[in-house]
């Protein structure tokens, strides 16, 4: 059995219209997830479960719910190729609550413009909430995500940031060639 808290304001996001997420959840790992209205979540693999790492799933799919990822992009976490990233802000940038505002602004951009263009050139998946930055990809779109978001958080200028993604994007891209043509 799995345990997490949730914050209370996303529980009606986890469960979703008419408990469409929620089942999706349950269905899709074969796992049982009980919500109580305090954000307390219970994770329990049944003997549906075909995957042994199940709970860990649903786990992580929960967590990045939590953490304001898109339920439908979450549910991307239940492939194998599929990871969850949560940097936890007050960790690089201490506990000032001035501090943690900028640093959030710095990374979300101006009309999110900073979050988008991390989101365009890695493709994982951000979400700036609380004290943390969640990241939902593939293994090496997450690296390249999370990397660039340290580097802000720590205080690097946007555009040495942005010139380090273009480079990586290079590489993505490139990787995702070489794999299609050594198909062929």
């Amino acid at each position: 059995m799995e345990y997490i808290r949730i914050p209370k304001e996303r529980i009606g996001v986890l469960i979703g219209k008419d408990g469409r997420v929620k089942k999706e959840i349950e269905e899709r790992l074969g796992v049982k997830i009980e919500i109580d209205k305090e954000g307390m979540v219970i994770i329990e693999k049944t003997e549906r479960a075909a995957d042994v790492l199940a709970e860990w799933k649903a786990r992580d799919i929960v967590k990045a719910i939590a953490r304001g990822i898109n339920p439908d992009i979450a549910l991307k976490l239940a492939r194998d190729d599929y990871f969850l990233e949560v940097i936890d802000l007050t960790e690089i940038v201490g506990r000032s609550r001035k501090a943690l505002i900028r640093q959030k602004g710095r990374i979300i951009g101006t009309k999110g413009k900073t979050r988008r263009f991390i989101e365009e050139k890695t493709g994982a998946t951000l979400s700036v909430y609380g004290k943390s930055v969640a990241i939902v990809g593939k293994a090496e779109e997450l690296q390249y995500a999370k990397e660039a978001v340290i580097m802000l958080a720590e205080g690097s200028p946007h555009g040495v940031v942005y010139r380090f993604l273009g480079r990586k994007a290079k590489e993505l891209k490139k990787g995702k060639f070489s794999l299609w043509e050594s198909k062929s």
